[in-house]
């Protein structure tokens, strides 16, 4: 998959716990294990800014781009 979700290095650098994030963005904890897998097919908009509001950070600071191998 090129997009690649690097939510657990962002935690780990807030010093966030995957509850915690849960709890303050309105999710379950399960919801936010999967996102930080990338076992999921899309993360709705509004989310992904209650994410960034809460770690303090900008989208492409958890979300990469990485270009396929031909």
């Amino acid at each position: 998959m090129p997009i690649i979700i690097e939510l657990d290095v962002m935690l780990a650098r807030r010093k966030m716990r995957s509850k915690e994030l849960a709890e303050r963005i309105g999710i379950t904890e399960q919801n936010v294990s999967l996102l930080k897998s990338g076992k999921v097919k899309g993360v709705r908009f509004d989310t992904l800014e209650k994410i960034c509001e809460v770690l303090d950070c900008q989208p492409g600071d958890i979300l990469i781009y990485e270009k396929p191998e031909t």
